[in-house]
């Protein structure tokens, strides 16, 4: 015979504690039960600081009603082997743990209200049974029971309670998706977004970045960036939305958390902003050197924009390089290496030789000696503005 308190299959078959006493108890305590009810309302508040308000109203009611139905079902166990709840005061005990939860009171509060009542249940019943004369083993067997009664409401309660708080967690979470679909797909008002938000219980912030990293590099991403954040799952990766600060002590603590991520950071703006962070986030780790050591820092867009635009149009930037740096294009590999380089060194300098010198690591007479090269193979496209720029353009694309 299952006897287990909690009547399911798979616990360890024992006679419960309430089997050892005589069925003759029950009567002798029953009509004690409404004093017994009393008593533990009193004790509520005064010993329980989350329940210090008047047991009036709503709450009165449903709190009498909850003792009383405990302990008319504890009163029917005596002398049986039946489980501690049934169904009726299971639903009952499961509906307090789970109120506890959506009145936003942790499971504490409950569970020391029921060790509370079971300490004056205790008491109130002692009494009865020593003035009855029931014996010292009566006594003992009803402590027992009163017990392994209590742990079985908390259990109960405690079960009830967690599910409560995993249903809610599982609808914040999707609510918190399509939020985040939502912005990353710039698809909605503002308005809409902020009646989303509010319904995934998250604050709009003024100034977001977006971050995206490989899938295998996510575990843990959430807890890591902390509650502020917004994190979905993709087929190949995974991507943040997260709160930016204008701060260097911000950008530093994000810096340490996507350490190791091989992460990317796009740059920080509006709302309306998030899919052009995201797009630049996905640009940066396309087009710059993977950083995927353990201890790499993530990769910040908007500290690479240059190479970002360099890489977002790869056949465009082919073809500018093979226009402008044609002229080199005769001369040995070793020679148009050093040239490619000084002119790169010289367009940056203004021409300046010790800048360029101390740059390269070479004499200025060196520096000269090349300038009067390359001002024979490009002529005065090396004075015209925009040629200067398309050959930076063009050398930077072919050093990335």
């Amino acid at each position: 015979m299952d006897a287990s308190p909690a009547g399911h299959p798979g616990y360890p078959a024992y006679d419960p504690p309430w089997l050892a006493l005589p069925k003759e108890v029950s009567d002798m305590l029953r009509p004690q039960v409404p004093g017994i009810v009393e008593a533990i309302i009193d004790a509520v508040p005064q010993l329980v600081p989350a329940y210090a308000r008047p047991i009036e109203g709503r709450f009165g009611r449903g709190l009498r009603r909850g003792v009383a139905t405990a302990l008319d079902r504890f009163l029917q166990l005596p002398g049986t082997a039946l489980p501690a709840l049934s169904e009726e005061s299971r639903q009952l005990v499961a509906g307090l743990g789970s109120g506890e939860f959506r009145q936003g009171r942790s499971m504490d509060a409950l569970l020391s209200a029921y060790r509370m009542g079971a300490r004056v249940t205790f008491r109130e019943m002692s009494k009865v049974s020593v003035e009855h004369h029931l014996g010292q083993n009566v006594v003992v067997d009803l402590g027992e029971s009163i017990l392994a009664y209590i742990d079985e409401l908390s259990a109960v309660s405690a079960e009830a309670y967690a599910f409560e708080q995993s249903e809610r967690a599982g609808a914040v979470d999707r609510r918190r998706t399509e939020l985040l679909d939502l912005l990353l797909l710039g698809q909605a008002d503002e308005a809409a977004l902020r009646q989303t938000a509010a319904m995934a219980d998250w604050a709009l912030p003024q100034r977001m970045s977006v971050v995206t990293l490989p899938l295998d590099r996510a575990a843990g991403l959430r807890l890591r960036l902390g509650p502020g954040t917004l994190v979905i799952e993709r087929e190949t990766d995974a991507v943040a939305l997260v709160p930016a600060r204008k701060s260097k002590s911000a950008r530093k603590e994000l810096d340490l958390a996507l350490r190791g991520r091989g992460a990317s950071v796009g740059p920080a703006g509006g709302w309306e902003k998030v899919p052009e962070s995201l797009r630049l986030a996905v640009l940066a780790a396309s087009v710059l050197p993977h950083r995927d050591g353990p201890d790499d820092p993530p990769i910040w867009a908007d500290e690479h924009l240059a190479a970002v635009v360099l890489g977002a149009e790869p056949s465009a930037i082919a073809e500018l390089a093979h226009r402008r740096l044609a002229p080199l294009e005769g001369l040995r590999p070793a020679q148009r290496e050093r040239l490619a380089e000084t002119l790169l060194s010289w367009l940056r300098h203004w021409g300046q030789r010790a800048p360029v010198a101390a740059e390269l690591g070479i004499h200025p007479q060196t520096v000269g000696y090349r300038a009067a090269q390359l001002r024979e193979l490009f002529g005065d496209e090396l004075e015209d503005p925009v040629a200067r720029f398309e050959l930076q353009l063009a050398l930077h694309a072919g050093r990335r």
